[in-house]
């Protein structure tokens, strides 16, 4: 009998309680393990979980706190461990490099034990560099580990333009590409909706006025702020690209989406993680696909990279 897909959930807090929540409600796995370095939070956040199933919402998932041996039988690990940025303190996610290295080695370290089968999605912060870490140091099948990279400054960036210009943003086609950070940039080049190109959308869509691209970009970036600093901490834009990537792992999807991984000389560039577009099937990236860029685009990925990679030396990752 084939046995029923199986998420493994890193990191109870605002984030991992929020992929929880978010992959119950899309019934995205029959079996959830919920693992924490603080077992009471992972007990009560799945406990809490198991009370809503008296509900014939979520009927039929069996969500449970566990340990690292649980992830042996896993298909999919979101990993949402570590401490975040915090409202009202530096806005920049590479502060957090130095301790998010020592928790992701003492987390990985743990997972090879049990597995290295399954497909692992990294959210921690610094995103790229515990991707790099994560999947260059602990002997993980190349593609099977990568990080939502900019799927969420993507979803950002389509909703942005999708409101410029009236229409709805899962409509637009588009990437902001390079570093889950300040560094990361949209590619113009590649932005169209309903397949007309950005230099004729004015013709085709309402709008108030011109599309000011710098302004977009910079708001891309900025809006997370606006969410941290409004409400304390950003969980729920994430949590839902995370179990959207799970969703395409579980049902052999091959959707397109940046996501992070190590480049291996894409574009000159080596010895960093960055988002670029890639497929996403049953076994993690299957593709990655080095997209035509203007060499404007080109030089904005390489100074994303410089960027990520200054954080790599000073913590010895590369």
């Amino acid at each position: 009998m084939k046995r029923t897909h199986k998420l493994a959930i890193l990191g109870l807090g605002h984030v991992g309680s929020a992929v929880l929540a978010r992959a119950v409600a899309m019934h995205l796995a029959p079996e959830i393990v919920c693992i924490d370095t603080k077992p009471g939070v992972a007990h009560g956040e799945a406990l809490d979980m198991m009370h809503a199933m008296s509900t014939d919402l979520e009927a039929g998932i069996n969500v449970y706190s566990g340990t690292w041996a649980d992830l042996k039988d896993t298909d999919v690990i979101i990993c949402a461990a570590g401490p975040s940025i915090q409202a009202g303190v530096s806005h920049e996610r590479l502060s957090l490099a130095r301790e998010n290295t020592r928790v992701m080695k003492e987390i990985m370290a743990e997972v090879v034990k049990y597995t290295t089968d399954a497909v692992f999605i990294m959210i921690t912060n610094p995103l790229d560099v515990m991707v790099h870490l994560a999947a260059t140091k602990f002997g993980y099948p190349e593609g099977r580990l990568f990080g939502t990279g900019t799927t969420l400054e993507t979803m950002r960036f389509k909703y942005i333009v999708g409101k410029h210009y009236h229409v709805n943003p899962s409509d637009v086609q588009g990437y902001m590409l390079g570093e889950h950070g300040n560094s990361g940039f949209p590619a113009w080049s590649l932005l169209h909706i309903g397949g007309i190109p950005i230099d004729q959308l004015d013709k085709y869509f309402d709008h108030d006025g011109p599309l000011d691209y710098a302004a977009v970009g910079h708001e891309v970036v900025e809006t997370a702020y606006d969410v941290l600093e409004s409400k304390g901490w950003t969980n729920t834009g994430i949590a839902s690209g995370a179990c959207r990537l799970a969703r395409a792992v579980f049902n052999d999807e091959h959707i397109v989406t940046p996501v992070s991984m190590p480049f291996h000389g894409e574009y000159g560039i080596t010895d960093v993680s960055l988002s670029l577009p890639s497929m996403i099937g049953k076994d993690g990236v299957e593709k990655r696909l080095a997209v035509p860029l203007t060499d404007a685009e080109v030089g904005l990925l390489k100074k994303s990279a410089a960027s990520v990679q200054e954080v790599l030396r000073d913590n010895k990752i590369i």
